[in-house]
């Protein structure tokens, strides 16, 4: 059986974080599973979904060390192509990816006990939908 959920995030703009695992606990419990994986996926390019500790620190680590892989303020092609500015925010979604699995059993997600699912705008500010299968 899949079960298919979705939602809308609103988001403020690039570096927006969200904690979206109570919205996946949410769309497993109304489903009947009680083992298998559930999947996440962003409907776009330039947002990601991955699992962290969600506290203010990694995830200012987080988007530092994007910074320092991806720069905001350099020269992308993407640029060229489509007259935009956010080259980064593909590349950064790229590397960090748009979907993100996540096993459970007896009906629990199964994460760490810090671990959570984290979704973060790249681009925005948009109102993404995340969709979650489980």
């Amino acid at each position: 059986m899949v079960v298919t959920c979705r939602r809308d995030v609103p988001t403020k703009g690039q570096g927006d974080a969200h904690d979206i695992t109570d919205m996946v606990a949410a769309a497993l419990a109304a489903s009947s599973c009680r083992a298998g994986t559930v999947t996440m996926f962003v409907v776009g390019s330039t947002a990601a979904v991955t699992t962290i500790e969600f506290e203010p620190g990694a995830v200012a680590d987080l988007n530092r060390l994007l910074e320092m892989v991806a720069a905001r303020e350099t020269d992308y092609r993407h640029h060229l192509r489509w007259g935009d500015d956010n080259g980064s925010s593909h590349v950064r979604a790229a590397l960090l990816g748009t979907s993100l699995t996540v096993p459970f059993a007896d009906g629990k997600l199964v994460l760490g006990t810090w671990q959570g699912v984290y979704f973060v705008e790249l681009d925005g500010p948009r109102s993404r939908k995340v969709t979650v299968y489980v």
